[in-house]
């Protein structure tokens, strides 16, 4: 069975800094073919960096990374809005796109207009628009503005429209970027559904998010981007695991720290197995170096451990308050002790959010120190909420 996409060593080059050129006319194009142009000497950047992989059909497909890896390029190009710099895409099918709220739609056509103008630019002729036009009217949940221009939409409700006409006109690829975030709870409930069924229909789906669980349960294989280039393609499992993996450093210790906020310097994680839990219910130590560039009059402090699927498994504050905690200007230490860590087993990393307040000005946020939970005994452990005594604690000065 041939694949429906083949993605073949697609390079793309973006100029940075780069300014918009006057339009020539095809006199002046043709009088001046060899004539260097000015201020050409841009840096320029690869979004993506030989990238090539196979999609067969009915595969659903995830695509994770950090923000700017290329995931957004990597689509643009699939869906032929952008051309690549180098290398070529084979696809053997109708493709659906949805990357931007609004893309293919007018504003100032009405809601039914843009059904049917959106559906003809996908390839639908009109009776197959129409065929499907009373389901896509009513996911979309718009029946009552159906005939109201769409410039008077929310982008909710022209997300509403724009998914439904993807998702109802039966294409064989449909494509879906981080776009659903827009949606409400029970709006994103309901595409992740359509989508799994979609799937399960044969057709093929290729989705970007940074929903690590949506991406769990939707998809078979992922693709995993980082800094333009293909990391890992394979069974998504392993893949969110890679992603997870890379997605912190061990220990960080930012060295000739210069800001103008208090700011965390250093991050270390003790364990009593040096650096994997073996088991579970052990002491786990965070010790942390703080800089105040000026006296700090309360300061919060907080901690979430978060699973491989980017969800939060913990949530704990520690903060400062009143004149008597007022830290003087230079280097704190401080430590946070879990003396009794029920987590299940896998793979886990802390997130760190350093405030004045809880409720006030953020100073910084980060994520850091992976860490594993393993079983010796190979026996399930005994699971429950992070719910545990804490000691925060600044060098013999100050137990809470």
């Amino acid at each position: 069975m041939k694949p429906i996409l083949e993605v073949r060593h697609i390079t793309k080059q973006f100029k940075i800094g780069a300014q918009q050129e006057r339009y020539l006319s095809l006199r002046d194009a043709l009088a001046n073919p060899f004539k260097k142009k000015e201020g050409q000497n841009h840096n320029t950047f690869l979004a993506l960096d030989d990238v090539s992989f196979d999609v067969y059909p009915g595969e659903s497909i995830g695509i994770i990374g950090r923000n700017g890896a290329g995931k957004s390029t990597l689509l643009k190009i699939l869906s032929r809005i952008t051309p690549p710099t180098r290398g070529k895409i084979i696809g053997r099918g109708r493709i659906a796109s949805l990357l931007e709220v609004g893309t293919g739609f007018h504003p100032e056509l009405t809601g039914r207009e843009n059904i049917f103008m959106n559906g003809s630019i996908l390839g639908m002729r009109k009776f197959e628009i129409d065929k499907h036009f009373d389901a896509i009217v009513n996911f979309s949940g718009i029946e009552k503005f159906l005939d109201t221009p769409l410039k008077r939409y929310s982008s909710g409700m022209q997300l509403r429209l724009a998914f439904a006409v993807a998702a109802f006109l039966e294409p064989e690829i449909l494509i879906i970027d981080e776009v659903l975030a827009v949606g409400d709870a029970e709006f994103q409930k309901k595409c992740l559904g359509k989508m799994d069924e979609v799937s399960k229909s044969g057709r093929t789906v290729l989705f970007v998010s940074h929903d690590l669980s949506a991406v769990s349960t939707l998809t078979k294989k992922s693709v995993f981007l980082d800094k333009g280039k293909l990391i890992q393609f394979g069974n998504t499992p392993a893949i969110i695991q890679a992603y997870s993996s890379n997605l912190t450093q061990t220990n960080i210790h930012l060295q000739e720290v210069v800001s103008e906020s208090p700011c965390v310097t250093k991050v270390e994680m003790i364990t009593s197995e040096g650096g994997t839990l073996q088991g579970n219910e052990k002491p786990l130590a965070i010790h942390f170096e703080i800089q105040l560039p000026y006296d700090q009059e309360g300061m919060a402090l907080s901690i979430q451990i978060f699973n491989h699927l980017n969800q939060p498994v913990t949530y704990n504050w520690y903060f400062d308050e009143g004149a008597s905690l007022k830290r003087r200007k230079g280097v704190h230490q401080l430590s946070i002790n879990f003396e009794n860590l029920k987590l299940y087993q896998g793979n886990y990393f802390v997130r760190v959010h350093l405030a004045e307040t809880i409720t006030k000005t953020k100073f910084q946020q980060f994520d850091c120190c992976p860490f594993e939970i393993v079983m010796i005994d190979k026996k399930a452990p005994e699971w429950g909420w992070q719910n545990n005594v804490c000691q925060y604690i600044e060098k013999g000065e100050w137990v809470a």
